[in-house]
């Protein structure tokens, strides 16, 4: 039995429960499962290889992105498909805030701004965001901005 996704709200409000479905964001407290019959569900416990954490993990690890821990499944597994989302060029709001100097192999920089408007769906109760940012920020292999 698979245990880390985490039932939070029970209404798809605070992200506790995010999984990736066949590659894209999804909330499970919402999810009917005879619906994705047949779909690849990636959950925290997919996301490292064997015993070697993804380097999201390590980041969230590194950077304290965590306190209570609640939350951590869903805001890793976000941040695991907000980073594909972002590397293929899917856009955000915070893409078109008026400077697009940052732009870089046809995407925008992944800057804090960024970061926070693509996570927006995820609560943390402890209030841990700097760090939440900053750890994808680490594993994303950007600069502070």
């Amino acid at each position: 039995m698979l245990t880390g996704t985490k039932k939070g709200c029970d209404h798809g409000l605070c992200g506790a429960c995010t999984v990736s479905i066949d590659g894209e964001r999804a909330l499970s407290c919402l999810t009917l499962a005879a619906s994705i019959d047949g779909s690849d569900v990636l959950t925290i416990e997919g996301i490292a290889t064997g015993d070697e954490l993804h380097p999201l993990q390590t980041a969230f690890v590194e950077c304290d992105g965590f306190q209570c821990g609640f939350c951590t499944s869903g805001q890793i597994s976000s941040a695991h498909a907000m980073l594909a989302e972002h590397a293929r060029g899917d856009l955000s709001a915070a893409t078109f805030d008026g400077s697009r100097d940052d732009v870089v192999h046809g995407c925008s920089r992944l800057t804090d701004p960024e970061i926070r408007e693509r996570m927006a769906g995820n609560i943390c109760r402890c209030g841990a965001y700097a760090n939440i940012v900053d750890a994808i920020r680490s594993a994303a292999g950007e600069e502070s901005a």
